[in-house]
């Protein structure tokens, strides 16, 4: 039948591999120990002293050491003294060593369970002096309670198992120990276990798969401090409003880079360099349908037309609002009808003009000053603003030569008396008048 002590041994074995392992974050578990160790040794009832009585169980002083093999394998030596005394004067002692393979499967937690099994040797010496040797099965199990990376405590049953040099059948033996001892760890690399690499243990963290770079909270999860999806660390525009789409930088997406994101952005097509509001909408200080930062003239009064940079077209203004367009720009040869090529881009812009309202129907006249007769100016003017119709007629196929008409009014129609060069340069002109003003309208 079993013993007590063998019952005791067991259960203390089993109990060390039921202790569920807790803790905070994992420790990095060094590659060395050393452990004084103290506690108490139960002897066998069968051990004896020299005079006969049953070895009295007494106080038991000795160590531990141990080098780690794997993370959870650890070649573990194991040695001890006990004194005893049989009588006044007597004493005996009993001193045991082993090495032993012990089994440790959570040794970065804070409670570690652990077992083990070795042989050794044992001796016992009387008070006769006489030692007896024998060799021992060890088997052993507690726990390892760590208090930081380099400090534990080891609590520990162990069986030590007399084993006689004859006779190993009859090897029955056990002696017991049961104690504590302050562990010293030192040496190796940390074998803590962090997967993804964002410094929380695997044992405690619960977003596993953190991408690297990213900042995480104490559970290892990523930290979004804007709220975008994309997390600190990773996110190079860490203050996105809430609520903008982002790229996989974490930067808002803003297809036509006005500043507003898309998700904000009620105009989502701002022509480049725009100047738009909150809402991604452009902004046009005068009304003239040209956005600031596009507009050249800002400041285009109320209701002008304006042509692409927001500057207004003084020459479709003067049209709708007198009927007619007047150049007094037009330079000719001297006392001939031939149009110099510096008159060829203001004629050109009358062109495009005109050519906005097809089926406009314009009367080309042509002016003088006063200098020659009446009749040789009538004439000379006549002939020039047929040049002009001819070179729009050429210049613009558009126009049907039925649209175009022109004459010569001379000196008969001055704007100002011919008093002076600058009012006789404003009497020498061209002017194109429109014929049917029933479709001159305004353009958008």
């Amino acid at each position: 039948m079993m013993r007590p002590r063998t019952w005791f041994t067991l259960t203390a074995l089993a109990a060390s591999l039921l202790v569920r392992t807790a803790g905070a974050a994992p420790f990095e578990e060094k590659r060395f120990y050393v452990t004084p160790f103290v506690g108490w040794t139960f002897f066998d009832n069968e051990r004896r002293l020299a005079s006969g009585e049953e070895a009295p169980d007494d106080l038991y002083l000795g160590g531990r050491a141990g080098v780690r093999l794997t993370d959870m394998l650890w070649f573990d030596l194991a040695g001890g003294y006990t004194a005893l005394k049989g009588c006044e004067d007597c004493k005996e002692s009993w001193t045991h060593g082993s090495a032993n393979l012990m089994l440790s499967p959570a040794s970065s937690r804070t409670f570690n369970p652990f077992i083990s099994v070795g042989f050794g040797a044992s001796r016992y010496k009387n008070a006769l002096d006489v030692t007896t040797n024998a060799g021992n099965l060890e088997a052993a199990g507690g726990l390892r309670v760590r208090l930081n990376e380099f400090l534990g405590l080891r609590l520990e049953a162990r069986n030590v198992l007399w084993i006689p040099k004859t006779k190993f059948s009859k090897a029955h033996i056990d002696d017991i120990i049961v104690g504590a001892g302050l562990t010293f760890a030192f040496g190796g690399k940390p074998k803590v276990i962090d997967s993804d690499g964002d410094g929380v243990y695997d044992d405690i963290d619960q977003c596993p798969n953190t991408p690297l770079g990213c900042k995480v909270d104490a559970r290892g999860c990523p930290i979004d401090s804007d709220g975008d999806g994309v997390c600190d660390g990773l996110d190079k525009c860490p203050d996105t409003p809430k609520g903008c789409t982002v790229d996989a930088s974490g930067c808002p997406i803003d297809a036509d880079g006005d500043g507003v994101c898309d998700s904000f952005d009620t105009c989502p097509n701002t022509p480049a360099g725009c100047r738009v509001d909150a809402h991604g909408c452009p902004i046009d200080s005068d009304n003239d349908g040209v956005c600031d930062g596009l507009d050249k003239c800002p400041d285009t009064p109320a209701g002008a037309l304006v042509d692409e940079n927001g500057c207004p077209r003084e020459r479709e203004m003067e049209l709708i609002n007198t009927g007619r367009i007047r150049l007094s720009n037009v330079n000719f040869d001297f006392d001939k009808s031939t149009i110099r090529p510096d008159a060829y881009a203001v004629l050109d812009t009358v062109g495009n003009v005109l050519t906005k309202w097809p089926g406009l129907k314009i009367e080309i006249d042509g002016h003088t000053d006063s200098r020659g007769s009446a009749a040789y100016n009538r004439a000379l003017s006549h002939r020039r603003a047929a040049s002009v119709r001819a070179y729009l007629l050429e210049k613009f196929p558009q126009f049907k030569p039925a649209q175009l008409t022109s004459k010569g009014y001379g000196e008969d129609r001055p704007l100002v008396p011919n008093t002076s060069e600058e009012n006789m340069q404003l009497n020498r002109r061209v002017e194109f008048v429109v014929q049917n003003p029933s479709i001159l309208k305004r353009p958008k």
